[in-house]
């Protein structure tokens, strides 16, 4: 909170202790807030009671009393202290930072960040036929259904499925019959190499039909697999970089400040890049679980490409340029990245494709 805020807030308080009844004065334009004088305490302090007191008809610290519940009960505000004749003294909570709680929440789960009890105690049979996509989906559903605490297994039929079934899915004795049918792969994707060929098979929504060609092997921005995997091993590389210049990943304020701190074209605003990737990131669960849901790993897929498109042009900033020093907001520049790299890690652990620490 800043002595501006800090100010309204003080206003905003007197003028409801005047619509209360509490207090009859004229409600002032503005309020000093400032550090506090000898015998004070906390941030800031303001003698606003002292000012309302002649008016009110009251001693200053009867006026303080009556506005400290209210300035307790503020958001930001953790403690308002009263002091001499009558002065209102401030401790401020620590502001909540969503994205640093994030990245701190990533570090502590790693890789099973996203995971969850959304199918706890579900059994799923997935029925497949014998084709090289049905089994890859099959594989992936499985990994991905047990990530948020349910159970499938794989059986194989041909021609049509026995049960009835509503919208692929029927009951059984024991759990529920999903009926898992993508439209098959027009070829064999094995010349592609095992994590190209998943990729080609997992990230088209079912109903689409898979393209088997090289494109997926290709090095480039138009390939959304090799964007997901360069993302990935950039975040590995500036943590290898980092350990080099001596400092480690560590979640905090974004933005540099200091005289010492210089700024460069590339890196005017690390803050504002980043919260472009706060979205993907905090999404990143429910993305898992509608998912294992809908048996729909390409929706997985799909999201990998959100996190690397959104991480990619923030990499830029988190190392020191120049003859920048390494600072607290390169540590948690870091610390951001990192996070990002783990949510691809995790997410293309649970497709079965490798995320590579060099490319």
């Amino acid at each position: 909170m800043t002595p501006v805020e800090l100010s309204r807030t003080v206003l905003h308080a007197v003028r409801c202790a005047v619509d209360e009844g509490q207090l009859s004065v004229v409600v002032p334009e503005r309020v000093v807030v400032s550090e506090p004088g000898a015998g004070g305490c906390g941030e800031y302090a303001t003698n606003v009671a002292l000012q309302l007191a002649r008016a009110a008809g009251k001693p200053p610290r009867t006026v303080a009393e009556i506005l400290r519940p209210r300035l307790i009960a503020a958001d930001g505000i953790e403690d308002v202290v009263v002091t001499g004749p009558g002065f209102l003294n401030f401790r401020l909570g620590q502001e909540v930072d969503p994205l640093q709680d994030l990245v701190r929440e990533i570090r502590a789960q790693g890789q099973r960040y996203g995971h969850g009890d959304a199918l706890a105690g579900q059994v799923l049979t997935l029925r497949v036929p014998y084709e090289v996509r049905a089994e890859v989906v099959a594989d992936a559903v499985v990994r991905i259904v047990a990530a948020q605490g349910g159970r499938a297994t794989v059986e194989h039929r041909g021609g049509r499925a026995t049960a009835r079934h509503h919208g692929g899915r029927a009951a059984v004795e024991h759990g529920e019959l999903v009926e898992l049918r993508p439209v098959p792969a027009p070829e064999d994707p094995a010349p592609l190499g095992p994590d190209a060929a998943r990729w080609a098979l997992l990230h088209p929504a079912p109903h689409d039909r898979p393209r088997i060609t090289a494109d997926h092997l290709v090095q480039r921005e138009g390939n959304p697999l090799f964007r997901v995997r360069y993302a990935h091993a950039r975040v590995r590389s500036l943590g290898r970089g980092a350990a080099r210049l001596g400092f480690a990943a560590e979640p905090g304020p974004l933005d540099a400040t200091g005289a010492d701190t210089a700024v460069t074209p590339a890196c005017r605003a690390p803050a504002l890049q980043a919260s472009a990737l706060h979205t993907p990131l905090s999404d990143y669960p429910r993305i898992l679980t509608a998912a294992a849901t809908h048996r729909a790993p390409d929706r997985l897929a799909r999201h990998l490409v959100t996190v690397a498109d959104a991480v990619l042009p923030f990499l830029t900033c988190v190392l020191p340029i120049g003859e920048e020093k390494p600072s607290a907001a390169h540590r948690a520049r870091l610390a951001l990245a990192e996070a990002a790299g783990t949510v691809l890690a995790g997410g293309l652990s649970l497709l079965g494709i490798d995320a590579p620490e060099h490319l």
